[in-house]
Order: C-alpha cells, then structure tokens, then sequence
C-alpha cells in the first residue's frame, strides 16, 4: 500500500511516524486540557504563522484552493468550538448564560463538519474527473501524483452519506470539571465510533486518492491520533479532537512541506511510485501538469480503499434509516442513539 524511500531505513520511517502521531496527540491533549493553550495553538499561532505563508514563506507553502481552505477552515472549527466550550457571563438579572446552550451556537459543529468533509468531496470527484490518465502535477509549491479512476467517485457517494448521516447535534454538551478532567471537553453523544469509524475510512480513501504522497501523515497518523483519543482519555469529544489534530497538522504541512514532500521520510503510495518511476527522464519543470504516458500502476489500493469507504458508510447510512424507522425519532432535530450505551456513557460524563 506505500513504499518507503529507499535510502532510509523501514525502521527510522515508522519512527517518524509514531512521532508525529505522539505529537499530535500531546499537543491535542494540551489544547483541550487548558484553555488559554488552546487560545494560543488556535488563534495566536495561526495569526502568526499566515503573515509568515503571505511573506517569507510564500515560495514555499501550499498555495492550492484546497489545502488554503483545510488550513482556515479546521482552525475556524477550533476557535468556534473553544468559544462552544469556553463562553459564558453574567445576564443583567445575576443568571448565567453559557454559549453551549444556545441552539444557534450548536448549528455550528455540524455546519463546519459539512464544510470540510464536501470540500473533499468535490476534490475526489474533480480528481476522477479531470486525471483520467496517470498524471504528475507541479503547481502551488508542491508535487502530487494522480491516476483518477471510479475509486474517486465511490469515496465522493461515501462522503456525501458521512455528511447526511451526521445526526444529534442538538444534543451537543460540556464535560463537566473533575479532578481529573479539566478540559470542559465539547461532547457529542450522538457521534459514536459506529459514524467516525466510516469517517475514518472515507478520509484515508480521500487522501490515498487525492494526496498520495501525504496520505501515510495525514491520512493514518492523524486519523489515528483523534480516534484513539475519543476512545480513550477524551470519550465523547471525537470531532473536537479531529478538528484539533487536523488544524495543527496543516499548519505544520503549510510552514515546513518539504517534510512530507521531499525529505528523507516522504512516503508514496504504491501507484505514485509507479506513476514517478514510469516518468524517469521526463523533462518536467516547476509548474505544470505532465501526462505520463506508458504507465500501468497498480490501482488495487486505490479501489479497496475507496470500496471499504463506501461499503462503511452506507452500512451507517443503513442503520440510520433502521433507527428512524423504529424509534420515530428526527436525527437532524433530536438525537438518533439514545438508547445505545456508548451514548449512555459519555452523555453521564455532561454538566
């Protein structure tokens, strides 16, 4: 499924990779555990760090529509869920108000969510649509390698039923501070691991199809390291923690892409590969996109992935329709699983 640089050794790469993976899961550990840690990593840092991407680092950043709109919209789902998490005060009669409470503000999580899963949506179906022949792009400061194929248009459908099957944001609250837990973490009950696991597989499909050469970071790693938390340390609050670990690695990807790029530890898939090796000798300069005729890769990844995707999300999307029928419930105005006890569980760990 990937093939590692061969001047380095399998070993070191995996080292790489569990450092990146421990990383964005300690940085999201901090960013939910204090409050004006996750101020700095979401709304300081990002400051800071565009005027280095407009100015300094403008040769070098990714400046392609999609990874400009991952970059600000991950970290716009951060600051609003700080604000979800975060915001209250003091009405005139002496009562409390607290942003968590306001229907409106609850919109939000499920909108941002939306947002980012179609723009990959329409990033998957505009691959199979335009790179229907093994291709390599130069452009936007950086290289990718395609080969667009019916995987692509199974992981759009698989994403379109992620986006319709997320249900019960209504039902969105705080963790309550114990003196363990400080984090005052956004729960989710209605999002269990039977919808982000789909997610999960639909999001690596997308990046195996569509970022190749990024997929082994942003696909595993940092698929990984919010799951693990949601099941774990931080129960209920999976897209808090996605949305976390996704900001911070797209600032990482846009300040220093050669890591994943052009460093000793960039891993490829197995098709990229084959599409790069077929395209030896190619006069290719810096912007461009080059047709790389003769090349046959191996697709078998490319549509095992995608299928998992979709046989995934449709078997959610299935059992959505099941508990509708049979509880008589509204998934967009109510909550869908509450008799299920993972929603039991992490709804007993609310204010």
């Amino acid at each position: 499924m990937f093939t590692f640089n061969t001047d380095v050794s399998s070993i070191l790469v995996w080292l790489v990779w569990i450092a990146v993976f421990i990383s964005l899961f300690g940085l999201n550990e901090v960013g939910r555990r204090w409050k004006w840690a996750g101020f700095a990593m979401f709304v300081i840092l990002p400051t800071i760090l565009t005027i280095l991407w407009l100015t300094v680092l403008s040769d070098t950043a990714y400046m392609d529509w999609f990874h400009v709109a991952k970059v600000y919209s991950s970290t716009a789902g951060c600051i609003g869920f700080w604000c979800i998490r975060h915001l209250r005060g003091k009405r005139k009669d002496g009562t409390e108000w607290k942003l968590s409470e306001k229907k409106w503000a609850l919109c939000f999580p499920p909108l941002i969510l939306a947002i980012n899963i179609m723009e990959a949506v329409v990033r998957d179906f505009q691959v199979g649509m335009i790179y229907t022949v093994p291709t390599i792009e130069y452009m936007h400061n950086q290289i990718q390698y395609y080969i667009g194929g019916p995987w692509n248009y199974m992981n759009g459908i698989a994403g379109i039923l992620n986006t319709i099957t997320i249900t019960g944001w209504f039902g969105i609250c705080i963790r309550r501070q114990t003196a363990t837990d400080n984090s005052r973490d956004m729960l989710w009950p209605d999002m269990l691991w039977i919808w982000f696991i789909p997610y999960d597989l639909w999001n690596f499909a997308y990046t195996y199809n569509c970022i190749p050469g990024h997929s082994w970071y942003a696909g595993f790693a940092l698929l990984l390291a919010p799951t693990l938390c949601a099941l774990t340390v931080g129960r209920g609050a999976w897209l808090q923690h996605r949305a976390q670990t996704l900001a911070l690695w797209c600032m990482f990807a846009q300040t220093f892409p050669a890591f994943i790029d052009e460093g000793p530890f960039f891993v490829n898939s197995v098709a990229s590969a084959q599409i790069a090796q077929a395209a030896q000798g190619m006069a290719l300069t810096q912007e461009g996109i080059y047709e790389v005729a003769g090349a046959a890769p191996d697709t078998t990844a490319l549509f095992t992935v995608s299928l998992l995707a979709l046989l995934s999300n449709v078997a959610i999307f299935l059992y959505m329709i099941y508990k509708i029928a049979k509880t008589k419930r509204n998934p967009y105005l109510g909550e869908l699983f509450t008799d299920l006890p993972g929603y039991k569980a992490i709804k007993a760990l609310a204010e």
